[in-house]
């Protein structure tokens, strides 16, 4: 096996078997930044093949509707490799709000499907025991549960209601898996489409300018929702619904079958 150059010189450095003179530290210290950098650029790589992998599957295997078809995503072994490929990478200091949070809701989705698929067939999610509670996730060497990533990263980092429309249940009644993957350059408007749209769905929220029945997704997680001296109304008028200030607020039951197709 053949090393190259610089990793003799810095084996010898460490070692204390090289003169430490001008030239040699100044080769050990650009061999250091070379590293460094590209250490960065794989980073980054990983991530981008991370997201891309992703992608395609969500277009193969999730409808426009967010329906999944399980079965075809726990045959695909590119799946495994997306898991992996989200556990590797490592998150850059240097990284902007919008990639941070594009991450971290992918990474989000990415293992509610694996949870589902580890497990399937099954009808719900709720089949499971303590779903959200279960520390199987490991990103850049640690372990969460989906609580953690949603109610100790997502929400307080962030403090964006959009992401509720975004992060998915894998339930009926959940705001739809969106068939692309989330990316920064995008990821303000896609937010804004998905959240319109599920303000619109009448499955799931049925809004008059008199009365309002929703999703329990804003009584469960209300505070997102009333913050900043706005309501809930507030938000939902953001969107063009057109409710009145005084419109009567119920939740509607929550549907916790399985979204497959």
């Amino acid at each position: 096996m053949h090393m190259k150059p610089m990793k003799v010189l810095l084996l010898l450095l460490l070692s204390g078997t090289y003169p430490l003179d001008a030239e040699a530290l100044a080769s050990y210290h650009a061999s250091r930044a070379a590293i460094a950098i590209e250490a960065v650029e794989a980073d980054a790589q990983r991530e981008v093949a991370a997201d891309m992998l992703w992608d395609q599957l969500l277009q193969q295997h999730v409808d426009r509707e967010g329906n999944v078809n399980y079965r075809a995503m726990k045959a695909d072994a590119r799946f495994n490799t997306c898991v992996k490929a989200f556990s590797a990478i490592k998150m850059g200091s240097d990284w902007s709000r919008e990639q941070k949070m594009a991450y971290w809701i992918n990474a989000y989705n990415v293992f509610t499907v694996k949870l589902i698929v580890d497990n399937y067939p099954l009808k719900s999610i709720t089949d499971l025991k303590e779903p959200w509670k279960q520390k199987f996730i490991t990103l850049d060497g640690q372990k969460y549960s989906l609580n953690q990533i949603e109610n100790e990263v997502l929400r307080p980092q962030f403090k964006d209601a959009r992401i509720h429309f975004a992060i998915n249940c894998a339930s009926f009644s959940c705001p739809k898996l969106n068939n692309r993957a989330f990316f920064a350059s995008s990821l303000n408007k896609v937010l804004d489409t998905l959240t319109r749209q599920f303000l619109n769905d009448t499955k799931r929220n049925k809004i008059t300018p008199n009365e309002v029945q929703i999703s329990k997704i804003f009584d469960w997680y209300g505070e997102d929702f009333n913050t900043g001296g706005k309501t809930v109304i507030d938000f939902l008028n953001r969107y063009g619904v057109g409710t009145k200030p005084d419109a009567e607020v119920t939740y509607l039951e929550y549907d916790w079958s399985l979204n497959e197709k």
